[in-house]
């Protein structure tokens, strides 16, 4: 009976450690499990960088001041380069072309005057007087002729002799003097004359398309096709020279900037790839190109590394663009990282 009653206690023994070992084990994997399931769920997300879509925009203003005469467009119209976005009233760029103009008349005749040269009652005076001066240069030449050979002989005395050939050269030097005064009015005025007065000219154009250009700048043209974003004044304000008076947005050629603290830069340099994510276009995946990077500067400094202080996690501006057109992405609109 001692040996039955053993037998019985060693196998209870042996039933209760089996026991334990198996509520041990069944409470270490509990353990095990609520610790993987606390490590899956508890584990910090991947930190998102939230960027934003921007876009390029155009001022539109005015070489000179003026009042509003029209605004034809509207914040959020689409426009295309070369349309017409509005005018201006300058009435004092009227008073200054009428300036130019008259300006521009006188140069042109005073050049056409010195083209064309003297007037035909000019020339042929100047005509008339060389042929006076060759006349009196005949008789004086044949009165020369008469007076020297009698002077040989004796006839004559050396001073009549001598009267006789001052007049002769005198009338020699008449008739050349003439004849310059016939070809200076025949051929009009000299050289650096006619070059000064097309100067004159060429000035009085150049006044003429300085005001020209002003009236020019008085129509408001857009220069690139995009998006009306502002409108300043309203019709009839007085706008001053480069004043804004709206802004285009070019809604076709959209970039992607975030601002990233230099511990999350791993893999990301100009040239690379990254992918965003766009809340608004239903968490759409967009593939970018990264074409900027710049340190914001010592503004931006998130925070030291160590309490020590020994150096200071900063921030960095990357843009970038996206690889293919995103139908939809407007400026504004939020784009996510993931590092």
């Amino acid at each position: 009976m001692d040996m039955n009653s053993n037998d019985q206690q060693q196998k209870a023994n042996k039933e209760t450690n089996k026991n334990m070992l198996i509520a041990f084990g069944a409470t270490l994997g509990v353990i095990l499990v609520i610790a993987l399931v606390g490590f899956l769920l508890l584990r910090p997300d991947a930190p998102l960088i939230e960027g934003q879509a921007e876009a390029d925009q155009v001022r539109i203003s005015s070489k000179v001041p003026g009042r509003i005469e029209d605004i034809r467009v509207k914040e959020g119209q689409s426009v295309k380069a070369g349309d017409t976005l509005g005018c201006l009233y300058i009435p004092d760029i009227k008073a200054k072309q009428a300036q130019a103009e008259a300006a521009k008349s006188a140069a042109m005749a005073q050049n056409n005057k010195a083209i064309k040269g003297a007037r035909s009652e000019q020339i042929a005076g100047a005509y008339q007087l060389w042929q006076k001066a060759k006349a009196g240069l005949e008789v004086a030449e044949k009165s020369y002729n008469r007076v020297e050979p009698l002077f040989k002989e004796g006839v004559i005395t050396a001073q009549k002799r001598d009267e006789v050939y001052a007049n002769y050269q005198a009338m020699m030097a008449t008739e050349k003097a003439a004849h310059q005064q016939y070809i200076m009015a025949k051929n009009g005025a000299e050289k650096e004359d006619k070059e000064a007065a097309k100067a004159l000219v060429a000035r009085a154009q150049g006044a003429v398309d300085e005001v020209n250009s002003y009236i020019e700048e008085s129509i408001l043209i857009a220069p690139i096709s995009g998006e009306i974003a502002d409108v300043f004044p309203l019709r009839g304000e007085l706008v001053g020279t480069g004043a804004p008076i709206m802004n285009i947005m070019d809604t076709e050629n959209i970039w992607i900037t975030f601002n990233i603290r230099e511990d999350y830069l791993h893999g990301i340099t100009i040239g690379s790839e990254i992918e965003g994510l766009v809340p608004a276009l239903e968490n759409k995946v967009i593939k970018l190109k990264v074409d900027y990077m710049k340190n914001l500067g010592t503004y931006a400094v998130w925070k030291a590394t160590k309490t020590t202080g020994q150096y200071d996690i900063k921030t960095f501006e990357i843009r970038s663009t996206p690889l293919e057109k995103v139908e939809g992405l407007r400026p504004g609109m939020t784009v996510l990282l993931k590092r």
